[in-house]
């Protein structure tokens, strides 16, 4: 599969970049001066909570009174259905944007949470990566959609974060191409860094090749049950890989998580005194932090 990515920067003798993760790579109070913050959330292996990150940090910030726009740029339209929306209904969707070029302003809906706007999904997203495959600009669509609409004003926001799909593949190049940094959810299971050496390779890649801004936000573990010896041992081989860039947040396994998604609300809506919310809030403060340091006083 990495053979074929990179295939898609069509650069002969590409050498594929060491699993290591610079320093550079990782965000810092100091760096984040953009007007709108635009985070990838990404991991190629599914059932890491992925979308339930994606979810719950976008309301938990709308929440607090930052607008934010969710950009569900997976074919399962996962992030779509955990939010309320009804796909099948939908005149427009990402698929749109990148297939037809349509401004993404005519795509986005709002969602029942104030603040809260979403670029929902279809499954035809499934069959984006054949129409756009021979683009020249093919890599970049999602970005030049969003900078068009926030140049011109029509929509602001303070934050966007994309839901990326469980692959490596063209819609999550486009996800990071588009982003300013990147958020990687990581299950504390035995199988948990299996994966990660072709996952940073392909960051190094679109950072070298495509968007050269590009950083890693942080590592969020996951799914952690303190119960269990093993996910207890995992996580510390999580720290002690990525050390200080994990989050100090770790997100407990909780059936109320997933009890919100088949609910389509976010776990603040569903069970605000759940250990998910109290995780997911932790979560929204580091992200502000390191991205939007001034408004913590601000609160």
């Amino acid at each position: 599969m990495f053979e074929d990515l990179k295939a898609i920067f069509n650069k002969k003798n590409t050498q594929v970049p060491q699993p290591h993760i610079p320093e550079k790579f990782y965000s810092s109070p100091e760096k984040s001066k953009a007007k709108t913050v635009i985070i990838s959330i990404v991991n190629q292996k599914g059932g890491c909570g992925k979308t339930t990150t994606s979810i719950n940090l976008s309301s938990c910030l709308a929440k607090k009174g930052f607008k934010v726009l969710m950009i569900d740029l997976d074919a399962q339209a996962h992030a779509s259905f955990g939010i309320g929306i009804n796909v099948d209904n939908l005149i427009y969707s990402v698929y749109d944007i990148l297939v037809s070029n349509l401004e993404s302003e005519r795509v986005i809906i709002p969602t029942y949470i104030k603040n809260l706007d979403i670029i929902p999904a279809v499954s035809l997203l499934t069959g984006a990566q054949l129409k756009i495959a021979d683009l020249s600009e093919r890599e970049g669509l999602l970005r030049t959609a969003i900078y068009r609409t926030l140049k011109t004003q029509i929509k602001s926001y303070d934050y966007i974060i994309i839901d990326c799909s469980p692959s490596l593949n063209l819609l999550t190049i486009n996800g990071l191409v588009a982003a300013q940094s990147v958020l990687v959810p990581i299950q504390t299971h035995y199988f948990s860094l299996e994966g990660m050496k072709e996952l940073f390779s392909t960051i190094e890649l679109v950072r070298e090749r495509l968007n050269s801004q590009l950083e890693i936000l942080g590592i969020l573990p996951t799914l952690f049950d303190s119960r269990a010896k093993m996910n207890k041992d995992i996580l510390q081989q999580i720290k002690d890989y990525f050390k200080d860039k994990v989050f100090s947040t770790v997100i407990r396994r909780t059936i109320k998580l997933a009890e919100a998604s088949l609910n389509k609300k976010s776990i603040f809506e569903y069970a605000p005194k759940s250990h998910g919310a109290e995780d997911y809030l932790a979560l929204t403060e580091d992200v502000i932090l390191l991205t939007r340091p001034d408004s913590i006083n601000a609160q």
